[in-house]
């Protein structure tokens, strides 16, 4: 499997891969015309790809569309964290082969970029829409992160499905979520209440991470566990409530949840 940082290569690779299933599939024809052959970038395709997928009867998709090329040209940033996202998948998940695959079909990339988008609206102090962009989110892709939530490039969400991410969280570069996973507060505090995962962390299917804790970089927590202190770097945490099983002073390499 070969890929790239580079948002044009990554383009081009993305346009070839849809050009098969037009003969192979031609029930996909529409979708792989509409979605890809017939946008000219990345940015493009991601604007048009999202905005019919989060298109409701109170806010239709060309209103959407538009919001979405607007910010993808005012935020260059957001197409270089696509990139970083896809290619995290295509790293991390031997059960995806094509990054066409990912642009069109894989939630855990959508709802991150729809984040990034509702993120700089928020920024902007345009709460109500980017509200509703994470309403939408919720609808349609089963997550629900915080429009404030400081994310990373290179995440990886795999499956998605009942991801939940608080107002304060951060989430730094190359870090991998399984689905379920909860970053939450207590209930017993405001302001800064959420927890920061650092770069290349691990954090396994159905884990609830509450409050304002640290989990170090390239740490790794698993399954079902519920985290209420600190994870140092390159520790195994596990059980309810979370202990230290291992330390690792080496690189931890990334691993998918299929």
């Amino acid at each position: 499997m070969s890929f790239s940082n580079n948002t044009d290569v990554l383009w081009q690779q993305i346009r070839a891969e849809a050009l098969a299933p037009l003969e192979q599939e031609p029930l996909l024809t529409p979708l792989m015309l509409s979605a890809i052959v017939d946008r000219h970038s990345l940015p493009e395709a991601l604007a048009h790809r999202l905005a019919h997928r989060l298109a409701a009867a109170d806010f239709p998709a060309a209103p959407l569309l538009d919001l979405f090329s607007r910010l993808l040209t005012d935020h260059p940033d957001i197409v270089g964290a696509l990139a970083s996202d896809i290619n995290a998948v295509l790293e991390r998940d031997p059960a995806v082969h094509q990054a066409s695959e990912v642009l069109l079909y894989m939630k855990g990339v959508h709802a991150l970029t729809t984040h990034r988008f509702a993120h700089a609206l928020w920024k902007q102090r345009r709460h109500h829409l980017a509200r509703y962009l994470q309403h939408r989110s919720s609808e349609v892709f089963q997550t629900d992160i915080h429009p404030a939530a400081c994310l990373g490039c290179g995440i990886f969400v795999d499956h998605a499905t009942g991801v939940v991410i608080g107002e304060t969280a951060v989430i730094e570069d190359d870090v991998t979520l399984l689905h379920s996973v909860t970053l939450g507060g207590t209930g017993a505090h405001t302001g800064d209440r959420h927890p920061k995962v650092r770069r290349g962390a691990f954090i396994g299917a159905d884990a609830k991470l509450l409050g304002n804790i640290e989990i170090g970089e390239a740490a790794r927590i698993g399954a079902g566990s519920v985290v209420l202190t600190e994870i140092p770097p390159h520790a195994t945490a596990v059980g309810i409530p979370a202990k230290i099983v291992s330390r690792d002073t080496g690189d931890t390499p990334h691993h998918s949840g299929r």
